[in-house]
């Protein structure tokens, strides 16, 4: 009898192992499954995120020199058409994550800085200058200079670079989407990330 009853226990502790041993590869095979889904969702996501933008000023240019003192002076101008396009963009394939499959959490640890672009197409019209001071190669250098630095005063001001963060804000929250409905966490350099709010505070 004690036989029997002791072989019974050795059967139902075997039993038990395997279905524990099971348990134990199963929830490994879903860890794993789970962190290679969200491997593949941050490559899908990797990319340029881009808005653009664009602008159309007229530009007056002048320019005075004295000559022989101030007993002469030689003026040049001329007006400047500019038609730009102005892209603000972020690449997320630089973005720096880690994948802790441990405790199931994703943690973001640098977002890229949003790159400026301004490309802006100059027409010159009425260009007037003086035998003694004439239009020249670092003049055209000076207007381009200063009109990319006045276009990115009025990039400042105006709803491009809002709508930009905007969009970035949306390609994060498809990680806080994803990792939520896995039973992950989101953290960006170890916070938690829980709404949308948390979102708009770490793409600031």
């Amino acid at each position: 009898m004690r036989k029997i009853l002791f072989g019974v226990v050795i059967t139902l502790v075997i039993l038990f192992s395997f279905k524990y041993c099971g348990d134990r590869n199963e929830e490994q095979l879903v860890l794993k499954e789970s962190s290679a889904l969200i491997k593949e969702h941050i490559n899908n996501v990797g990319k340029l995120v881009v808005t653009e933008g664009h602008f159309s000023e007229v530009f007056t240019y002048k320019n005075s020199k004295d000559v022989f003192g101030d007993l002469l002076s030689a003026e040049k101008k001329a007006l400047v058409l500019v038609n730009a396009e102005v892209t603000v963009s972020y690449d997320l394939s630089l973005m720096e994550f880690d994948i802790d499959e441990a405790s199931k959490t994703l943690n973001i640890t640098k977002i890229p800085e949003e790159e400026i672009k301004v490309n802006p197409d100059l027409e010159y019209y009425d260009v007037q200058a003086d035998f003694l001071n004439p239009f020249e190669a670092k003049d055209y250098n000076s207007i381009n200079k200063t009109i990319k630095e006045v276009l990115r005063k009025k990039l400042e001001a105006s709803d491009l670079k809002r709508n930009a963060k905007n969009r970035l804000i949306s390609e994060l929250s498809k990680f806080y989407i994803l990792t939520n409905s896995l039973g992950w966490t989101l953290t960006y350099n170890s916070s938690a990330i829980t709404d949308s709010e948390s979102l708009e505070a770490i793409a600031l």
